[in-house]
């Protein structure tokens, strides 16, 4: 079936994420079980369409979103054009597949009286969790960084001399994001508690537990989510809705939309487009009020 092969060529080759090779090989087993199941064999890369048509069917039926169901066809399809390239099969049985309708996500920034809020909430405290959840939200703030990246960000990737932080991002992407004067003070301080609490004098990792290990995904989002929900009344309290505000107040604040691309690490500006219409809403209400006409 070739998925070993294929998953090896995500992560050497094509430079995915760990993660990310995770949720494909997931997707693959998945129909593989389905395939089994149905046809009697799990040799997948012998399926059809009419057949892969009857998973789709199967999942929407399990009550499974659109959104979900084309994330797992596309998995498919990326499989799919893998064994074409390597010869084993002479066309894509997805080739012609059109995505299932699915509903845009709309993600709400924090306000920027929402995020002062949990900044001003944290400032109070000087123990070491405070100051490092303290960074935690800056650098997402401040800097737009991705989960993943934060959690990577190492001692040596930080120059409080030049206020800039080297990012490993998507692909193993290295980009360079400055710093805000704040976050310069933030991280000083935090790296003063930060002696206190090291196991291992050489740990390369930058944030890290009260335990004095690497600091782990899961809990970055509990920090976010914990304080966001003393400040904000809003259904999502993530650190992605804390980068989505960094770039949605960058814009309104005027700032260059390939700008703004080259901070988050987006590979084209269509990623960063979904961040725009919430600077148009905010220039629309900026016209309403401020136009000579309308003001009649």
């Amino acid at each position: 079936m070739f998925i070993t092969q294929f998953l090896d060529y995500l992560l050497l080759e094509k430079k995915y994420s760990a993660h990310t090779v995770t949720a494909y090989k997931s997707d693959l087993l998945s129909f593989s079980e389905f395939y089994e199941d149905r046809y009697g064999t799990s040799n997948i890369s012998q399926a059809n369409y009419q057949q892969i048509r009857s998973w789709i069917v199967f999942l929407i039926d399990q009550g499974i979103s659109n959104r979900t169901v084309n994330r797992k066809v596309s998995s498919l399809k990326t499989y799919y054009k893998f064994l074409l390239k390597i010869g084993e099969i002479e066309n894509n049985p997805l080739a012609k597949h059109q995505a299932l309708k699915a509903p845009k996500k709309l993600q709400i920034p924090f306000s920027v009286d929402e995020v002062e809020g949990v900044l001003s909430m944290l400032k109070e405290e000087k123990d070491f969790d405070s100051v490092r959840n303290r960074l935690i939200v800056e650098l997402f703030y401040g800097t737009g960084i991705r989960r993943i990246e934060l959690v990577n960000l190492k001692v040596t990737d930080v120059d409080i001399v030049a206020k800039q932080i080297k990012v490993l991002g998507k692909r193993n992407k290295e980009r360079y994001l400055p710093l805000l004067e704040s976050i310069c003070d933030t991280l000083k301080l935090y790296l003063d508690l930060r002696k206190d609490i090291l196991v291992d004098p050489n740990e390369p990792y930058m944030l890290l537990t009260k335990k004095g290990v690497k600091i782990y995904e899961t809990l970055v989002y509990r920090i976010i989510n914990s304080y966001f929900s003393k400040a904000s009344s809003k259904v999502k309290k993530s650190p992605h809705i804390l980068r989505h505000s960094f770039a949605t107040h960058l814009l309104n604040e005027g700032a260059n939309l390939n700008a703004v691309k080259e901070l988050l690490g987006h590979s084209s500006l269509a990623a960063t487009q979904v961040y725009t219409h919430h600077s148009v809403a905010q220039l629309t209400k900026v016209y309403k009020q401020s136009h000579p006409r309308n003001k009649k």
